[in-house]
């Protein structure tokens, strides 16, 4: 397999912070909804822009309630992040074999920093781009492509990592490889039906697709 370039997504791939978003839109939900969402129904709002989400519970109040999410979900950033198992020591040991590395994510760049270094990841990824480097989120393929371009890599020696159909059909429309990671909090169907070239039940997998 002639992959050399590896980009991942943040947020439920990486690092876990299901409960935390669900946590937060819940907070900001009993505040401008008007009614209670089920847990189901949250869990579509991860995966794409928080503004998207939130367009979708109150359109009149989106500004305010994006004020209310991003001040709960850092004030309570420290008590819900932490890596999957297997993440940090695969991206170590891939970082360490010279792959280039990359996150490709639709969060903030202020909470992505915080993440990474909760996590002990900071330092890790050549680049990272977030929704605030580019015109359209994911699953155009714009962020992935900003990413092989900082890292002066190809689509084809290219593999997307992520947790939801954004990254996968990101992946697919951008020219990479994809793979998708079966602890994804919307259960593996829903990436298995996509059809990624991968599917990790760890992230350690990666060392074996890679061939390292």
């Amino acid at each position: 397999m002639s992959i050399r370039t590896i980009l991942f997504d943040l947020d439920g791939t990486l690092i876990d912070t299901n409960e935390l978003i669900i946590a937060s839109f819940s907070h900001t939900i009993e505040q401008y909804g008007d009614r209670p969402y089920e847990r189901e129904e949250i869990l579509s709002f991860i995966g794409p822009p928080l503004v998207e989400s939130l367009r979708k519970i109150n359109p009149d109040h989106v500004e305010e309630m994006i004020e209310t999410y991003r001040k709960h979900n850092v004030e309570h950033h420290q008590d819900y992040v932490r890596a999957y198992d297997g993440v940090v020591d695969t991206v170590k040991r891939l970082k360490e074999e010279g792959y280039q590395l990359g996150i490709v994510t639709t969060k903030m760049r202020d909470t992505v920093h915080m993440g990474l270094e909760l996590t002990d990841l900071d330092g890790l990824f050549e680049t990272i781009v977030t929704l605030d480097d580019v015109d359209h989120a994911k699953p155009h393929p714009e962020p992935i492509a900003k990413a092989l371009n900082h890292l002066d890599a190809k689509a084809s020696q290219s593999l997307m990592v992520g947790d939801n159909t954004h990254d996968i059909e990101a992946g697919k429309n951008a020219g990479t490889k994809t793979a998708g990671v079966a602890w994804t909090v919307k259960g593996r169907k829903v990436l298995d039906d996509l059809n990624p070239d991968f599917m990790l039940e760890n992230m350690s997998d990666l060392i074996e697709i890679t061939g390292g």
